[in-house]
């Protein structure tokens, strides 16, 4: 599904370099390598804090701990996503709301809301699926409304840009009150291990996710708060120094590959091709289809005996899994979310894809389906 491997041999000498640099001054944690890919990351994003930590996982964790949220309160959020967004909920005995998606851009459908708001609601998270930004616009305004928390999981959209109804363009991530991302190798924005990080505009609360970032301490051995160890590496640090000063190369080369699968795919009956919101850029860290009448299990298979990669995210909905079982969300009435689970499909997209390549992938995808 992503050819790391390529993509490093176009920056082998400015990786290997910044790597063996780190090994060189053994500054491992916390060195100069992670302060300036701190400060960089902020530039690139236009926002005044951005906290490493050592995944997306401990990022959605650590934000939702320094909003002082307590078990029971509630947290509304799409079943539609990675498992991770809803589990660490589980883990500080918070409550997922499960809401329903947006048809065409598979993020949470603001419309659905407002009626899942309760006395014991205090935050929203809206995840930006596949690279497409949520409705922004409107789902803080609903938080405002409502005094509201908002953590964007951004893990899948960092460098897409969105339109503010005030006219400005921002990126995805800074736009509610934390903005939580992944650097997990396959990303968009990906180090060579594990990583993650926060972003805020909010003084305070940068320098609180800072302190539960590390034991819960400000100055060393004086702990203020319960905290947790998450860190990002100096060497993470470094590869992402040279990969963000590309990350905008990388999200044109995606968008081409989108281009070309939009471009003999889209006319195909029962194809429909990913929805390109009007104020959001889609940085396409999936491509995904929507098969309605063509068996898309079947299509999965039939690639895999080509050896043509494909994946489905997410077969099983958050509300759906046994994790969640004993808050009864299992009948909780997601239509959009339950259909899209039986009719999506991911299709190969990365930096380093060949005009060879998408000619076979959609010629195969193309015999399947006359096939049939």
């Amino acid at each position: 599904m992503v050819d790391l491997i390529s993509q490093y041999e176009k920056i082998k000498p400015a990786i290997d370099e910044a790597i063996f640099s780190v090994i060189q001054n053994a500054q491992f944690i916390n060195g100069p390598e992670v302060t300036g890919f701190q400060s960089e990351f902020e530039s690139y994003l236009g926002i005044k804090h951005v906290i490493p930590c050592a995944n997306g996982t401990d990022a959605l964790q650590i934000a939702m701990m320094s909003l002082g949220l307590k078990p029971g309160d509630e947290i509304i959020t799409p079943s539609f996503t990675y498992i991770a967004t809803t589990e660490v909920m589980a883990l500080l005995g918070l409550t997922p709301i499960f809401v329903d998606v947006d048809p065409h851009t598979f993020c949470l459908d603001p419309s659905k809301i407002e009626a899942a708001i309760t006395k014991n609601t205090k935050a929203i998270v809206p995840v930006h699926l596949y690279g497409q930004a949520a409705d922004m616009n409107k789902i803080m305004a609903i938080a405002e409304k409502h005094k509201l928390y908002v953590i964007e999981d951004n893990a899948q959209a960092i460098g897409s840009d969105y339109h503010l109804d005030n006219g400005s363009v921002v990126k995805t991530g800074t736009i509610g009150h934390i903005g939580c991302t992944s650097f997990f190798p396959s990303k968009n924005l990906g180090c060579y291990g594990d990583g993650g990080a926060m972003c805020t505009n909010d003084d305070a609360l940068a320098e609180k996710i800072r302190m539960i970032a590390n034991h819960g301490q400000s100055k060393r051995y004086y702990h203020d708060m319960v905290g947790c160890n998450s860190r990002l590496d100096s060497i993470q640090a470094a590869v992402l120094r040279i990969k963000l000063r590309q990350l905008d190369n990388y999200i044109d080369a995606r968008r081409n590959v989108a281009d070309y699968y939009d471009g003999i795919l889209g006319s195909i009956k029962g194809v429909s091709i990913p929805f390109r919101a009007h104020d959001s850029k889609h940085v396409f860290h999936q491509y995904t289809l929507k098969l309605e009448g063509i068996d898309r299990n079947g299509l999965n298979e039939y690639l895999a005996s080509k050896e043509i990669p494909s994946m489905i995210y997410y077969p099983v909905p958050a509300h759906r899994q046994k994790m969640f079982a004993h808050f009864g969300s299992d009948t909780t009435n997601l239509p959009v979310t339950d259909e899209l689970t039986s009719i999506v499909i991911s299709l190969p997209i990365h930096t380093e894809m060949q005009d060879e390549q998408l000619e076979l992938i959609t010629s195969e995808i193309i015999e399947f389906i006359q096939k049939k």
